[in-house]
């Protein structure tokens, strides 16, 4: 049985005003024009978040897989249909805990994976990372990690500068695991030498880390400079200016430019009380912010927000369609199966309507309820 979804298709290459979508078997089977639509919803790919730590008012960051489920029927319901789960700094029994609890729940497909956004991150540049946690990356601690997840740890966030980190970066790379560059003060050249070890993902550009100076590049122009890297971006009008989300992009260009959420629990709740890695959060007015010391923590961001506030901040529809699905799923490893509406990938689909609201998901080729 073929189904067929019609609209303003939004594809790697433009926009067919008049479009379709064939699916067959949960998969794309076509894409082309069909002339007899007339003012349709816009049809984007669905959604592909690599850094969100919770949302709907459940987490990733304690190992709970019931939580981990709640977490991702919600971003489900706002048009992200992969999601990696984003683990906060901790102490290695949770990690370990969390990657046999996050395995199933990946070999299941509900999770695209795990992302380890730290422990080894730096101290100076910590931002909401609990600094009780920090230490120096660990080889063995990683390849026990790899191995108990069988194919699910997928992403880890370290600090360049930190002793080990190279070798870290070289067993990451080898071992299939994307190795991201985040929440630290490394120079230019300690960047360029992450990078040259296989680093291929910048954790949400600018926050947390060194800025920019006319004499010391840092790790922002590091990074941005490298044409293997990924730059993820938060689009939400507080971890960066308007201008700087546009300029940022309009360097990476949409190819290397991925936006995501960096949501935590608070995601899709009222303001109030909240807990990141065992530190107090307080959301006010929609920003989460360390109840301590009023850090940014993280984000109550959903991808059909960032998208919309992309495109408000002047990206062009089509480029954010990338930034949000087909750049992040790339980035991952899983371009050749989501991210995107060409025939062969996975029947992901967000319909939204011309104020880019969210109407239907599909995952699978099945409507989401």
């Amino acid at each position: 049985m073929t189904l067929r979804v019609t609209g303003k298709v939004v594809t790697p290459t433009g926009v067919i005003r008049q479009g379709c979508v064939e699916i067959t078997n949960g998969r794309i089977r076509a894409v082309a024009e069909y002339p007899s639509v007339r003012d349709g919803h816009w049809i984007l790919p669905g959604f592909v978040d690599m850094h969100t730590h919770g949302g709907g008012g459940h987490t990733f960051t304690t190992g709970d897989a019931g939580s981990a489920r709640e977490a991702a029927a919600f971003h489900l319901r706002h048009g992200t249909t992969t999601l990696l789960a984003s683990l906060v700094s901790s102490p290695f029994p949770l990690m370990r805990d969390a990657t046999t609890a996050f395995r199933p729940l990946v070999e299941s497909g509900v999770l695209a994976g795990v992302h380890f956004e730290g422990p080894y991150l730096s101290a100076d540049r910590c931002g909401a990372q609990n600094p009780e946690f920090l230490r120096d990356p660990s080889v063995d601690e990683l390849t026990e990690l790899i191995e108990l997840g069988g194919g699910a740890v997928r992403m880890v966030t370290l600090a360049p500068e930190r002793d080990g980190a190279l070798d870290a970066i070289k067993l990451l790379v080898s071992r299939g695991v994307v190795a991201a560059v985040g929440h630290t003060d490394a120079t230019w050249e300690q960047t360029r030498a992450a990078v040259a070890a296989g680093a291929s993902v910048g954790t949400h550009l600018f926050n947390g880390m060194r800025p920019v100076h006319h004499r010391e590049p840092g790790p922002v122009v590091a990074l941005l400079d490298a044409p293997n890297v990924v730059c993820e971006l938060v689009a939400d009008g507080v971890h960066l200016h308007d201008g700087m989300l546009s300029f940022a992009t309009s360097v990476a260009g949409p190819e290397r430019a991925a936006l995501i959420t960096d949501a935590m629990a608070a995601a899709g709740m009222p303001d109030g009380e909240y807990e990141l890695g065992g530190q107090a959060v307080t959301v006010a007015g929609g920003v989460a912010r360390l109840s301590r010391d009023g850090a940014i923590a993280g984000s109550t961001l959903t991808m059909d927000a960032a998208l919309r506030h992309a495109v408000a901040a002047g990206v062009a529809l089509p480029d954010a369609c990338r930034m949000v699905a087909t750049t992040p799923a790339r980035a991952i490893g899983l371009g050749d199966r989501v991210g995107a509406l060409q025939p062969g990938l996975r029947a992901d689909l967000v319909v939204l309507d011309d104020d880019l609201n969210v109407v239907r998901v599909m995952r699978g080729g099945d409507w989401v309820e």
